[in-house]
């Protein structure tokens, strides 16, 4: 199975309902911090990230046994390297994953975000080690519940994010973007970053209110896709944002805020 056949909504579907909950939730409220900017709340998230992909692993090691909900263990560190005791399971599963966990979570705890007394405030460059931590924890995850490759679990963690993009206003199946002066490549840009999966041409030149879809296509569709910013179907007529492409919409997303 691949990350372009699995529903991004199995994902963790062998988890109990309130443990996939913590996980995704805590993974989604750390995106959506950092792209508005609050770095300190997106930091003080990675902890509870770290507390539901630890329980995640415990219930790898068990054989597949896992808590109804993430549980903070008493000495975080400690807790990971009894991981390491486990000769059953992949290293990514008892060493690599339980090792970024323990580097999160110092960052959460003693950066100035969870207690008093850290000696750096929350600042971006910390929001965005929790960021891309948190990214490579929740796809590693995904990679050794469901066997697929790096690239693919990759695809599939950018798939779970539920984007709350503060320019883009949403009512049913209309959005449009608040912040005027934008090039039509921007407005694409952010109208696709708030969304989980592919979208429809036509659904997305309604959103634009573009005067012409042949112009839309020729100017702005195909170069994104020769630049690697989104794929373009012309064949189902679809758009989907690839990697380059989020990074780009969350950098401009940022610089506007």
């Amino acid at each position: 199975m691949t990350a372009l056949t699995l529903n991004p909504s199995d994902a963790f579907a062998a988890l109990p309902s309130g443990l996939r909950k913590d996980l995704l939730g805590a993974f989604n409220d750390i995106v959506t911090n950092f792209e508005q900017t609050r770095w300190g709340p997106a930091e003080l998230d990675g902890g509870k990230l770290c507390e539901a992909a630890l329980t995640i692993l415990q219930g790898l090691a068990a054989g597949g046994t896992y808590e109804a909900r993430s549980k903070k263990p008493r000495n975080m560190f400690d807790a990971c390297k009894a991981m390491e005791q486990n000769t059953t399971q992949p290293r990514s599963v008892t060493i690599q994953i339980p090792r970024m966990i323990v580097a999160l979570y110092e960052i959460r705890n003693n950066r100035g975000v969870g207690h008093a007394g850290g000696d750096i405030d929350p600042n971006e460059m910390d929001a965005t080690a929790v960021l891309y931590m948190s990214k490579w924890i929740v796809a590693e995850l995904v990679r050794n519940v469901h066997s697929l490759e790096t690239a693919e679990a990759t695809e599939l963690v950018e798939a779970l994010i539920e984007r709350q993009v503060s320019l883009v206003w949403s009512s049913g199946e209309k959005k449009r973007v608040l912040h005027l002066g934008l090039s039509w490549k921007e407005r694409t840009l952010l109208l696709l970053l708030s969304e989980s999966s592919e979208v429809s041409e036509a659904l997305l030149f309604s959103w634009l209110e573009h005067p012409k879809v042949t112009d839309l296509r020729r100017n702005i569709l195909v170069p994104g896709h020769k630049q690697r910013l989104w794929e373009y179907d012309v064949r189902t007529r679809t758009v989907r944002l690839l990697p380059p492409g989020i990074s780009e919409a969350e950098d401009l997303l940022r610089s506007l805020s």
